[in-house]
């Protein structure tokens, strides 16, 4: 089910609610839901880091927030997985804020993924979240360097 996220730093922008998946097969792509406000419209756009066994961290390229997207935010990030066989089993953490003009961030929320071949398919909620690309995260799991 989706997490419901309310926390807010004062000012700043805040994820409201996130859904993701967590376990899909290599080769398809990953899609992390997301609600995200800012009372005074100024979220600017959306900052994630991706952490797999091995790697360690590594941040994605921000994502631009269009501008109908500033005051209240909804729709999915993505990030393709290669169909490669060494990445059966591996995990991957991904963390992700919002940010706004002003240099706030949003608390962090954070997702697990497993990547598992026998993978049954996570639907969100129906109704929450817009079926609209936020973004690519542009940065992959890499075969060999964690998981069980």
């Amino acid at each position: 089910m989706g997490r419901d996220c309310t926390s807010r730093p004062p000012g700043g922008p805040v994820i409201t609610r996130a859904f993701a998946a967590t376990e899909i097969s290599p080769g398809e792509t990953w899609k992390i839901y997301l609600r995200a406000t800012d009372p005074q419209g100024k979220m600017k756009a959306i900052y994630a880091t991706v952490v797999q066994p091995g790697r360690g961290p590594l941040a994605t390229a921000p994502i631009p927030l269009a501008e109908d997207q500033r005051r209240e935010l909804s729709g999915f990030l993505y990030l393709h997985t290669s169909g490669h066989q060494g990445l059966a089993f591996e995990t991957l953490t991904l963390t992700v804020q919002v940010r706004d003009r002003a240099g706030n961030f949003s608390p962090p929320v954070s997702f697990s993924l497993a990547l598992n071949p026998r993978a049954g398919r996570e639907e969100p909620p129906p109704g929450i979240f817009q079926e609209r690309a936020l973004g690519p995260l542009l940065v992959g799991p890499e075969p060999g360097t964690g998981g069980s």
